[in-house]
């Protein structure tokens, strides 16, 4: 008996989604638990009783976590504002003026994005004490959007590519220059693309660590992340605390994929096809 391919398709794709759901509900169902019963064997699949101390004890009632979630939420924004304030021109102008080295730019930016964090973590800690923006948001926006960037030109550039050329040049007849064809008329179309690099931006600033651990020293400047690290120690840890703020720190991370997913996809995938 043949198995249809349509019945490998989906169990392939459960297992694939169970391999990515099953930790995420363990990390919540352990932040429900009791202390004692993180531990039990066998384990508690479902928490019974079902307790919200956690929250309140490592999240509502910490000041550090409080203050790491304001530092990632100013960095995020920060960081997504100026990627896209400096990658929507450049995208521009990469697919729209002749320049020379075209080529050569793309390809610097897909080599910067597999270069990893930490190696330049460290010169980058060198430089900012040199600058006096170790411990300031600055100073982190500055080393997220070292890698947002190149991945927002990489992703917008496709999307002016798209735009006529005829169009724009109309609309410099009817008066436009071109920073007003750019407003008016490729940003309407790009939106999609725009909504993906905000996302995108915004997210991995959010989750970021190697730079918010290399570049904040003071505990009132580092963000959530490197918060959240300081909760493991060899003297102890409250795992059902952890998995509690670690639920928290994911949830933007779903929000914003459960509202925005069509428009991230479809972002990507249409940046790809028309590249």
């Amino acid at each position: 008996m043949r198995i249809p391919r349509a019945w490998l398709s989906s169990v392939l794709g459960i297992a694939l989604a169970g391999v990515y759901v099953v930790p995420v509900y363990w990390m919540v169902a352990t932040s429900l638990k009791q202390p004692g019963d993180v531990f039990a064997s066998p384990p508690d699949l479902i928490p019974s009783p079902v307790t919200f101390r956690a929250y309140a004890d490592s999240v509502l009632n910490s000041s550090g976590v409080l203050r790491g979630l304001l530092n990632s939420t100013i960095v995020g924004i920060a960081t997504t504002a100026l990627t896209l304030a400096l990658s929507l021109p450049a995208a521009y102008g990469l697919a729209r003026f002749r320049l020379r080295f075209v080529n050569t730019f793309l390809l610097l930016f897909l080599v910067v994005q597999m270069i990893p964090a930490i190696n330049i973590a460290l010169p980058m800690f060198v430089i900012f004490s040199r600058l006096d923006m170790v411990n300031s948001y600055t100073g982190l926006v500055l080393a997220n959007c070292s890698l947002a960037v190149p991945l927002a030109v990489t992703v917008l550039r496709p999307y002016f590519l798209t735009v006529p050329g005829e169009v724009v040049e109309a609309a410099t007849v009817d008066g436009c220059n071109q920073w007003s064809a750019f407003l008016r008329i490729a940003l309407p179309v790009s939106v999609p693309g725009i909504v993906t690099v905000a996302v995108v931006s915004f997210l991995g600033a959010w989750g970021e660590f190697v730079f918010a651990l290399a570049l904040t020293t003071k505990e009132e400047m580092q963000p959530v992340s490197v918060v959240l690290a300081g909760l493991t120690n060899a003297f102890g840890t409250r795992w059902n605390d952890v998995m509690a703020v670690s639920a928290v720190v994911a949830l933007p991370i779903f929000l914003a994929f459960l509202f925005l997913q069509r428009f991230v996809v479809g972002g990507l995938t249409a940046g790809a096809s028309k590249s």
